[in-house]
């Protein structure tokens, strides 16, 4: 987790900087969550691997990831929009290079990991 975190944070915001997320209605969201996607799946393989699960244990740990991370994605959805109104960004926060457009971005892939993480150690506590 102490590089899944970091590597996810920077490669989404680097690739936001360079311009590989489209400011379009579909394939900026689209992008962001085949980002999000290998990175949960990246804490539950993590999580499966060093636990050294079983092959059940691997599936239940995907799954796991894979609903938590969701649960993250729309908590941080919430807390985003909750926040723009206040922002005087002249335009939709997609096409503004505002620097809380690459804040909300690490936030939202932070409560993403966040979500994935917590669901699997609320598993785990269960065993």
């Amino acid at each position: 987790m102490r590089i899944i975190v970091p590597v996810a944070v920077a490669g989404i915001v680097l690739i936001d900087v360079l311009g590989g997320i489209p400011s379009s209605s579909v394939g900026g969201p689209l992008t962001f969550m085949l980002i999000s996607l290998i990175a949960m799946l990246a804490v539950g393989v993590h999580e499966a691997w060093s636990g050294k699960r079983g092959v059940g244990g691997w599936i239940l740990s995907l799954i796991l990831a894979l609903v938590g991370g969701m649960a993250g994605a729309f908590a941080a959805s919430v807390i985003l929009e909750a926040i723009i109104p206040y922002l005087d960004l002249g335009g939709p926060l997609a096409t503004s290079r505002h620097p809380m457009r690459y804040l909300a971005t690490a936030g939202m892939m932070l409560l993403v990991l966040a979500g994935a993480w917590g669901a699997l150690q609320s598993v785990r506590r269960l065993r």
